[in-house]
């Protein structure tokens, strides 16, 4: 009979990838989010990978990447069959050279609603106060980082990264957006009917009672929950306490609409115009048949930053909204590079 035996060391691919770099997983506590309006935990995972020569290096580039709606922290650790990870992924890119070591922080803004979009509301929390000036103070005071830094993110995740940067460019001077939350009435408003519609026939027309069976539901189907849940977390971020249509008839409420596109990255970058032109780098991408139509809005926050005179690259790729974990690395270099010139 042959006999099993234990071994020592890394099980390597493709069960466990040893890193040149190094990961750390942190948990954090927030003065800011304490007794946030949704009663969310003010304690949350922070993720730094610190890429090779960072221990030797003398004030490196960071980059924060943050979630998409509806993401946990921990899920960017999860593996589709034959792939890496994102840590991996950003791994085999530092470690093959032509990117210069940085900082990369994997920031959390989860809410029980699924999202917080990154920005301060009265509906969810001070969650843009708590990425400046919370995460990135304390990533600038334990590790070897120059104070130039860059934000990224993959749709809500790529809506805080532009907004971020127009709003705090004391904090960032390079984003990079993966199929950002951008020209709301592509993205957004084709969802309005059916939330109303599905909240008529499943949920007695209430949000409250689809959150109460949604806490009750053993799974989240998300054809049935997902579109007006999401919905739902965007009227907390961009109109606490209003939705922009009527629950019974889908009818649009002009001045809570206002509201929103009030948020919309589009509408918001004349007014941010020298924010936007001071970036070193702006880097926009999203494929070409995106489920939101978040191409165009990205076709149309690029129109916005020509008309600014605000340099940047917008690369339309044949994909749909997800399954686009592969492009995170290229938008982190290309940050980076421009970080560290």
């Amino acid at each position: 009979m042959m006999a099993l035996v234990q071994v020592d060391g890394p099980l390597g691919s493709p069960w466990e990838r040893p890193l040149e770099g190094r990961f750390e997983t942190l948990a954090v506590e927030s003065e800011l989010l304490r007794d946030n309006p949704l009663g969310d935990s003010a304690r949350r995972p922070l993720y730094v990978y610190s890429a090779p020569g960072v221990s030797d290096a003398e004030g490196v580039p960071s980059v924060y990447v943050l979630q998409g709606y509806g993401g946990q922290l921990d899920t960017w650790l999860a593996r589709k069959s034959f792939e890496p990870n994102i840590v991996e992924r950003l791994d085999q890119m530092f470690a093959a050279g032509g990117c210069p070591p940085a900082v990369v922080v994997f920031v959390d803004a989860w809410t029980s609603l699924g999202g917080a979009q990154f920005i301060n509301s009265e509906g969810t929390g001070r969650y843009m106060d708590y990425l400046c000036d919370e995460v990135v103070p304390f990533v600038d005071q334990r590790y070897p980082t120059s104070g130039r830094r860059g934000v990224s993110g993959h749709s809500s995740g790529g809506y805080g990264a532009m907004v971020s940067s127009m709003l705090r460019p004391d904090v960032f001077s390079a984003f990079a957006s993966h199929a950002g939350d951008a020209l709301f009435e592509c993205c957004y408003l084709p969802e309005f009917p059916a939330v109303a519609r599905t909240l008529r026939d499943h949920f007695e027309g209430s949000f409250e009672t689809l959150r109460e069976r949604l806490r009750e539901a053993d799974t989240l189907d998300w054809s049935r929950f997902g579109a007006a849940l999401s919905a739902y977390a965007m009227a907390a971020a961009y109109s606490p306490g209003q939705l922009p249509f009527d629950v019974k008839t889908g009818r649009l409420i002009e001045d809570v609409w206002r509201q929103w596109l009030s948020w919309d990255p589009v509408r918001m970058a004349s007014e941010h115009a020298n924010a936007l032109r001071s970036m070193r780098r702006i880097y926009l991408d999203a494929g070409r048949h995106d489920e939101f139509f978040l191409d165009l809005g990205a076709q149309a926050f690029s129109a916005e930053l020509e008309r600014l005179g605000a340099e940047h690259t917008l690369e339309l790729f044949d994909g749909t909204h997800g399954g686009v974990s592969y492009r995170y690395p290229r938008a982190v270099a290309e940050l980076v590079r421009a970080l560290a010139a």
